[in-house]
């Protein structure tokens, strides 16, 4: 650069091999990789390492899956409880000790708003960090952002009557962070369900919308059902080799919950309890400023079918032990402790004395500052076990990058392993990126 400055507002151009973008668990694995390796490397962090941990759980939040579970490159759990569940808090605390075992190179508060692949192979990225905008050029990039940016939530949410208050699962903490009255959790995956308990362990009146997620036992057989799971290696059995392939990237995780210990998450007995369940939301029946929603009469049908997957894990569970000749307690076979009686088609939330809705639906990705063909239809990534068929373009922390493991603690060292070696390789041999990607195309297109 010749030691002139740049005129005010240009952007400093900077040179690595390899651009991580996001330094969550999944860039940081990356990062362990590369740093072992020797490999020239920045991760481009927007805020700071683990952020969202903090920032998007609410305060009562654990882990649904054992402590044992965190295991990451060089870095696993250590604490005295392997079978236990750790808090909002203790994950935050955990994570942000990883850095210190391997210094990474982190640019904290640097927020990349572009990448775009260069005519002769490379890529240009940009961003933003604390001293303004900054381009880097590198040979690769792995993008480690997660799929989970933009919020689901209704088009017509907006026409709701003003007076209802509306939040986001990211940004819900506690109770009484809703006004007083009763409140709507629309959704019933993994924090929907956390979420409503939470409310009605506070004595909130809840109505919980259902949707099509199954749900797991906590405790089953003397053991938890995670890791009876990963004993039978289900979390390791690749998305290609899975019922129904990739279509599996597309399913709702089990419901189930680590707090106080770590129970089943029974809406049944919720319902016996006085939380109100109620099917599907499909929209307002009056106009701007309503408050009549319609729901379909789903409720039965959405609860029958999360106990069936409930008992047929725990059938898989008894068919392993029997196998294996193990010694374990007796099965068992879950029975519903309440009925839906006739369900409404219709919710009135003024009537019902609801003030607030919480929306739980999910999230989906948002790729748009990534300038590569590489996305589906639905603007998910195409690759293979996070290689793209853009030579020296890969993704990772993804759920079912390659196993049900890859979207967890458990499975993203394996993940970040192999999208290191595969970078690493390349980088070594010019001709090594370009031959990986040629060949993840042809998967691809087979």
């Amino acid at each position: 650069m010749s030691g002139v400055a740049p005129p005010p507002g240009a952007a400093t151009e900077r040179r690595t091999s390899v651009v991580v973008v996001g330094g969550g668990q999944a860039g940081l694995s990356v990062s362990w990789h590369l740093v072992r390796d020797g490999v020239d490397h920045v991760v481009l962090e927007a805020a700071t390492p683990g952020h969202e941990w903090a920032d998007r759980r609410w305060d009562s939040f654990t882990l649904v899956t054992p402590n044992w579970h965190c295991r990451l490159p060089g870095y696993a759990y250590d604490g005295p409880e392997p079978d236990g569940f750790m808090t909002r808090d203790e994950v935050v605390a955990w994570l942000r000790a990883y850095p210190a075992t391997f210094s990474p190179p982190v640019r904290e508060h640097t927020a990349v708003t572009g990448l775009l692949p260069g005519a002769d192979g490379g890529f240009t990225v940009s961003a933003t960090g604390p001293d303004g905008p900054e381009t880097w050029r590198a040979d690769a990039v792995v993008v480690a952002t997660g799929g989970y940016h933009l919020p689901v939530v209704p088009p017509w949410a907006p026409a709701l009557d003003p007076a209802v208050t509306q939040l986001l699962s990211g940004d819900y903490r506690h109770p009484g962070q809703l006004p007083d009255g009763d409140v709507l959790v629309v959704g019933s995956g993994q924090s929907g369900t956390q979420i409503a308990e939470d409310l009605h362990l506070a004595g909130r009146g809840v109505h919980l919308a259902l949707g099509d997620a199954p749900r797991v036992a906590r405790t089953y057989r003397g053991r938890d059902t995670m890791t009876w799971l990963a004993d039978m290696g289900l979390y390791d059995v690749p998305v290609t080799r899975y019922p129904g392939g990739l279509a599996a990237r597309e399913k709702t995780n089990h419901y189930v919950t680590g707090r106080d210990g770590g129970r089943d998450i029974d809406l049944r007995r919720f319902a016996a309890e006085g939380m109100r369940l109620v099917g599907k939301v499909g929209g307002l029946l009056d106009g701007p400023g309503g408050h009549r929603l319609g729901v379909a009469p789903t409720v039965r049908a959405s609860l029958d079918a999360a106990d069936r997957v409930y008992n047929s894990i725990c059938a898989d569970i008894d068919r392993h032990v029997a196998r294996a000749g193990l010694e374990a307690p007796p099965g068992s076979s879950y029975a519903p402790v309440w009925e839906p009686g006739a369900e409404s088609t219709e919710l009135d939330l003024a009537a019902a004395g609801i003030t607030s809705v919480v929306w739980a639906i999910g999230y989906r990705p948002d790729y748009r500052w990534v300038g590569a063909p590489v996305f589906d239809g639905g603007g998910r990534p195409a690759h293979v076990r996070g290689m793209t068929a853009v030579p020296g373009l890969a993704f990772v922390g993804l759920p079912w990058l390659h196993t049900w493991g890859s979207g967890r603690f458990l499975g993203v060292a394996a993940d970040a392993a192999h999208v290191a070696e595969r970078l690493r390789a390349g980088l070594l041999d010019g001709a090594g990126i370009a031959g990986a990607a040629a060949s993840s195309s042809r998967r691809l297109a087979g």
